[in-house]
């Protein structure tokens, strides 16, 4: 019996699971935390980590090695994505990680990240055809599934927590600012040539903004808060629903909306503008949540190599 730390430096949040690893090859998560961190936030175009953003991860991460630490013949592993994948000082950002807490972080690149994703999803839901979403705080991942199998990947670098800054959607937008957002997102869209196959195919979203429009949506139509929504499914009028309900508040009134993380209030508009698009651009007829991605992949790839 072993244990497998992975720890997760997200653009928006750090998260660790902990791992139980049988001796016969089979695992149990013993431990799951998060910390809103934001690495993300303040790097604008110079696309530089700010001191504020690291002191906050560094913490979490000494938070998170007092708990792995319990556990005995435990092996980290320490993953980063797009903040410090775009970061111009990512090397002494990594430098004083491992300074303070002594472990080594391996950034992911876009198409590393969104395989992860794949794999995550694909050990734990049964896709045939979809398209796979993970919306973070600076990039956003998109997998083409045919068959069950992976055709195509492709990571873009925006995210709630970026296009919430480049277009000032904190509070209360412009139209003009929304108009902007959405149209920058579908430039970028434009020039993946292989997005149109996924035209009204089901759209799987992952990723903390995205699972928060679950969290809404189960609060407006059971009036319960769950805690799983791994499979939870809704069409794609509602989430458009959901957004048009968002936009209708500000900061402040979208805080106190229901199913909403308050922490995610000033973003999640950033955060819903990625899918937006994707819906009108595609057609897509329904929408289905995973909580499974990038660590879960991690993890089916460890006990992979392992057999």
């Amino acid at each position: 019996m072993a244990y497998l730390a992975i720890v997760d430096l997200g653009s928006n949040s750090t998260r660790m699971v902990v791992e139980k690893i049988e001796d016969d090859g089979t695992y149990t998560e013993v431990e799951r935390v998060k910390e809103d961190t934001r690495l993300s936030e303040g790097m604008g175009e110079a696309l530089v980590l700010q001191d504020f953003a690291i002191e906050r991860v560094l913490q979490a991460l000494k938070n998170f090695q007092q708990i792995y630490q319990q556990y005995p013949d435990v092996q980290i592993k320490a993953i980063a994505t797009a903040a410090v994948r775009q970061a111009t000082n990512q090397a002494a950002f990594l430098s004083r990680v491992k300074a303070e807490v002594g472990i080594d972080i391996h950034v992911l690149s876009g198409d590393d990240e969104a395989y992860y994703d794949y794999l995550g999803v694909e050990h734990t839901l049964a896709i045939e055809d979809a398209l796979l979403v993970d919306t973070g705080g600076a990039s956003v991942e998109l997998i083409l599934v045919k068959g069950g199998q992976k055709q195509a990947l492709i990571s873009v670098p925006f995210g709630a927590v970026s296009l919430s800054e480049k277009f000032n959607l904190h509070d209360a937008p412009s139209a003009q600012a929304v108009f902007q957002a959405n149209r920058y997102v579908q430039a970028v869209y434009n020039h993946i040539e292989w997005l149109m196959s996924a035209r009204q195919l089901p759209i799987v979203l992952l990723g903390g903004a995205n699972r928060t429009l679950a969290r809404m949506e189960q609060v407006q139509t059971t009036g319960i808060l769950g805690q799983n929504f791994h499979g939870f499914e809704m069409t794609a009028n509602q989430a458009l629903d959901l957004f048009e309900l968002l936009i209708q508040h500000d900061k402040a009134g979208r805080i106190v909306l229901p199913g909403l993380d308050a922490n995610r209030a000033d973003i999640i508009l950033g955060g819903c503008i990625p899918l937006l698009n994707l819906i009108m651009t595609l057609a897509t007829p329904k929408i289905i949540f995973s909580e499974s991605g990038v660590r879960e992949g991690i993890i089916t790839e460890y006990m992979q190599q392992m057999k």
